[in-house]
């Protein structure tokens, strides 16, 4: 469509303040996490508290929306359990399982060496986008895709010759930082194509609001997460002492929770406005933010 020809063809003010932001929490985030989250903290505690959070965050702006112009009922026309299951229930599934993932990378990699691995983000969004949207990047696009790619693994490496010494086992960096950090970015493209999809729908489904998918996504989420803690060890140990679900977390804890729930509604609000792939170029900034930060 037209409308979308334009948007793929340049940058409105509202997409390059929400990628600038989305910057912002990408350099930080894995410092707080880092400063803040104990490697012994249970994991789903934590993605399941931000998603409440986020979930918070949203409705308040739904509620400002309603106050101020009614628009939360246009909202919800056409709304029906089923199109949430639809849409919202594979993407919230993966963004899940990206989150654990992350988490756990966050824990066992240094700032920069995370946010290095994770522009790999742009290229599983860019082949994402093709097999999800059909959508085909030029020639000049694939070869910025491939060197980007081939830098990070170079970088990579140069950074992990001067990190083995002050985070460890270099075989634990490979299995609980390393290997994570490429299936959460992995799973990122693929989740993030599926969102564009439904942001911007298609000739026979109309856009669905980035405010409202989130909190649908929210809500499939917390049900996944809820679900998880029958089938995991720390989750069997919650069900059977409720006390430990906030075992090891103090007020401090709670500082990268809001900001990753903050970061997780800016991702919604550039794949909504700029597309998954150009989401992914605020990696970048992101990594010089760290860079500068560490």
């Amino acid at each position: 469509t037209t409308r979308q020809s334009k948007q793929d063809a340049s940058l409105t003010p509202t997409a390059i303040t929400c990628m600038a932001l989305l910057a912002l929490q990408f350099g930080i985030q894995p410092i707080l996490v880092r400063k803040f989250t104990p490697q012994t903290i249970n994991r789903s505690s934590v993605v399941l508290i931000q998603e409440v959070v986020k979930f918070v965050i949203l409705s308040c702006i739904h509620l400002h929306y309603q106050i101020s112009n009614s628009y939360l009922p246009s909202l919800m026309t056409g709304w029906s359990i089923k199109t949430w299951i639809t849409l919202a229930g594979l993407p919230a599934f993966l963004y899940t399982i990206q989150n654990i993932s992350s988490l756990m990378a966050y824990q066992n990699l240094e700032a920069l060496t995370f946010n290095v691995l994770n522009q790999t983000k742009i290229l599983s969004a860019a082949l994402s986008c093709y097999f999800v949207m059909g959508k085909r990047q030029s020639k000049m696009q694939v070869v910025s895709l491939l060197l980007l790619t081939l830098s990070t693994l170079v970088i990579e490496k140069i950074l992990h010759l001067g990190s083995i010494a002050s985070l460890g086992s270099a075989g634990r960096r490979f299995t609980h930082g390393i290997v994570p950090i490429f299936a959460a970015s992995l799973i990122s493209g693929m989740a993030g194509a599926l969102t564009q999809l439904n942001l911007q729908g298609v000739s026979t489904r109309p856009p669905r609001n980035a405010y409202l998918f989130s909190m649908e996504m929210n809500v499939a989420s917390i049900i996944f997460l809820l679900g998880s803690l029958f089938m995991s060890a720390d989750g069997r140990a919650v069900l059977r002492s409720p006390t430990t679900f906030f075992s090891n977390w103090t007020p401090q804890t709670f500082i990268p929770v809001v900001t990753n729930a903050i970061g997780g509604i800016l991702v919604g609000l550039v794949t909504k406005h700029a597309g998954s792939v150009r989401k992914g170029f605020a990696l970048i900034f992101g990594l010089l933010l760290s860079g500068i930060f560490q």
